[in-house]
């Protein structure tokens, strides 16, 4: 595919997914902040569990819901469902054009496992349905009727998957693999479970049956977790733009962080929206600190002095290793078959273009070790060295 076009379809399907996204995510925060504000009045119709008068956009909506289902299907019924499909479709798009057809890149790393691009994908693809299959087990199993133990299991799975992603694809490749898997089982919990329940609970009430509370339970069940890894997603799916997250020695430790200082912070917020006493889960905010500082720790730069121990280099050595390792895809024409212009417009061409961008390239090919991609060329440690102590002396 042309170079410009494949840029196109990349803008276009990350475009889509944000703005499906945000229409899935906005309707689980409402429909979650809609359930605590559900209130017993003197005056309910049969069968409903509570109600909620709210106002928004200049008019006024009086909301109930239903214990199970009310005595008869309404003529029209509409559904939430679409923005979790799409948003699915457009992720794995995204997988596709930016994962998949440039694997050698941003996929596959020789130096943690030297694969082909069709191995590569076929893991991809596998472990995403994989985790998805091992966690809907976990939840059908008597596992889940425990919401902690469950809680910790699906934490567990994730860690898991997390590390052996590390242990398969390039560092870039493995942590949007984990935003990947968790966005795979919040999309089929509603494509596999959410909607197909719902469906059952129609059609027994098309047959004159009394609906099952369980499918609703069930269901509700899911929609709450889909919640709770919300905002850890979003951060893991943002993630390819702060290559400190992915670069560290032991990723799956910053997963684990992101994974408990997003859930608690959606644990907050939810209870806010409950009306809950502060008492009942105020220490869930110190909780979500604590683990954001930990991530901010764990991910801090190695102090530069470890890059200046050594023998002094030259900006025509400095330049020696841009031309091997950099200017394939840094060069105002790059010959890299992903590029048609340079990354971030950054050329690396002359001394004088390193010296400009020499503070992005020490935190992207010394500190993070995020470049080369996929260290397609090969950049070795002591070339790293080399250039983090150039940059330094130059300074």
């Amino acid at each position: 595919m042309d170079i410009f076009l494949g840029e196109w379809l990349n803008l276009l399907l990350r475009w889509a997914h944000m703005v499906v996204g945000i229409g899935w995510i906005g309707t689980s925060f409402y429909f979650m902040a809609l359930d605590y504000t559900l209130m017993k009045r003197e005056r309910m119709n049969p069968g409903v569990y509570g109600t909620a008068w709210q106002v928004h956009g200049g008019g006024f909506y009086h909301v109930e819901k239903y214990t199970v289902a009310p005595p008869a299907l309404p003529d029209v019924l509409h559904w939430f469902k679409w923005e979790a499909y799409l948003t699915f479709v457009t992720g794995f798009g995204l997988l596709i054009v930016q994962y998949y057809v440039h694997a050698d890149a941003y996929l596959i790393d020789p130096a943690v496992m030297p694969l082909t691009q069709w191995q590569a994908i076929a893991i991809s693809a596998a472990s995403l349905a994989a985790g998805w299959f091992i966690y809907d087990g976990l939840c059908r199993t008597k596992v889940g009727d425990h919401t902690v133990l469950l809680a910790l299991s699906v934490f567990a799975l994730i860690l898991l998957a997390s590390m052996l992603f590390t242990k398969v694809f390039s560092g870039r490749g493995a942590f949007i693999h984990v935003g990947a898997l968790v966005g795979t089982i919040m999309a089929a919990n509603v494509f596999a479970v959410i909607v197909p329940n719902q469906k059952k609970m129609i059609a027994q009430m098309i047959a004159g049956q009394t609906p099952e509370a369980r499918f609703g339970a069930v269901g509700k069940q899911r929609s709450i977790h889909n919640n709770y890894l919300t905002l850890p997603v979003l951060l893991m799916m943002v993630s390819q733009h702060y290559p400190f997250l992915f670069s560290h020695p032991q990723s799956w430790l910053v997963v684990a962080l992101i994974l408990l200082s997003g859930g608690l912070v959606r644990h907050i917020l939810n209870r806010l929206d409950a009306g809950d006493n502060w008492d009942g889960y105020g220490w869930a905010l110190p909780a979500a600190a604590m683990a954001l500082i930990a991530a901010i720790y764990v991910t801090a730069p190695q102090a530069r002095g470890a890059a200046s121990a050594g023998a002094a280099v030259t900006d025509k050595d400095a330049l020696a290793i841009s031309q091997k390792h950099c200017v394939t895809c840094h060069a105002k024409q790059p010959t890299h078959l992903a590029f048609r212009e340079p990354p971030k417009n950054v050329a690396l061409e002359t001394a004088a273009d390193m010296k400009r961008w020499s503070k992005l390239i020490y935190m992207q090919t010394v500190q993070n070790r995020a470049m080369p991609l996929g260290n397609q060329t090969g950049m070795t440690d002591e070339e790293r060295a080399a250039l983090g102590r150039w940059i330094n002396g130059s300074r």
